[in-house]
């Protein structure tokens, strides 16, 4: 798989499934097995599927960018489609991959066709701004079922046993801890999006300047993007669309059924101008 220089010294590691112009650019620090973006790779999207600077086989760096982390991120992204030629784009993410396109979204909405925001938030920055993933490796306990909320669906417990088995694969690889683990990406603290806006009242304010069209997709067990965040959002989004799953945590799992809220989302708002379907009135 392939990179591209985004800027001086820095290349981005990307994936690239599907092809054709329905362009859906998904950046993260890592991507699974199974996601969201890799269904809509079967779907007639052309995915590209980037790992965040400072992190896996992507550049890794030792500058701290302290409260902009997502914005960088966001650039990366923008410069990605440039260096691609591609003018308009999808962007979908999951948890921190949704937080950089809360700050695409903000900063460059105009190359953005909409937005697929799963398990998005963004937090509630009042109630702290250090990234989870910083919780974790300092041995701070986080809350119970955060990703995987139990299920009896051998469906999903097959699949979490095959994802399981993909990362055991990848950590035995010879030059796991240099590509994944090294000093650089272990240092690295992203915080959590929009920090820098300070409150959560700023957040709010934020969220409110955003037009583009964006579908939330969540949990309901989800104790990181909690309901009552993805609810708050959506309020606060002019045009948006919120599904939520009972019975699901933070690791959403059934990426088929959402694909199926992301492209009848997506084919809504190409054929309407709306993220719903058409309204067709009775002749008077």
């Amino acid at each position: 798989m392939p990179s591209i220089e985004v800027e001086k010294n820095i290349s981005i590691f990307y994936e690239e499934l599907g092809e054709g112009d329905r362009y859906v650019i998904c950046s993260q620090v890592s991507h699974g097995k199974y996601s969201l973006e890799r269904e809509l790779a079967k779907r007639g999207f052309h995915v590209f599927l980037l790992t965040n600077r400072g992190f896996g086989r992507s550049t890794h760096i030792t500058d701290d960018y302290g409260d902009h982390w997502y914005d960088i991120f966001a650039k990366d992204v923008i410069a990605f489609a440039d260096k691609m030629g591609i003018e308009k784009f999808v962007y979908s993410g999951a948890s921190h991959g949704a937080g950089t396109g809360w700050h695409v979204a903000l900063a460059h909405p105009e190359r953005l066709i909409c937005f697929f925001a799963v398990v998005p938030g963004p937090h509630n920055i009042d109630e702290g701004k250090v990234s989870l993933r910083t919780l974790a490796m300092q041995g701070k306990e986080t809350q119970p079922h955060c990703f995987r909320y139990p299920t009896k669906d051998p469906r999903i417990q097959e699949r979490w046993e095959k994802e399981d088995k993909a990362q055991a694969a990848l950590r035995e690889e010879k030059d796991y801890a240099e590509i994944y683990e090294s000093p650089e990406t272990k240092a690295i603290d992203y915080g959590r999006p929009l920090r820098a806006l300070e409150t959560e009242a700023n957040v709010q304010k934020a969220l409110k300047t955003i037009k583009i069209p964006v579908l939330i997709l969540g949990g309901m067990e989800d104790t990181i993007s909690r309901p009552d965040l993805m609810l708050r959002s959506a309020k606060c989004l002019e045009n948006c669309k919120l599904v939520i799953y009972s019975g699901f945590g933070h690791d959403l799992s059934v990426w088929e059924d959402a694909a199926d809220d992301a492209v009848r989302f997506y084919e809504n708002l190409l054929e309407t101008g709306y993220y719903y379907s058409p309204i067709e009135n009775d002749p008077v």
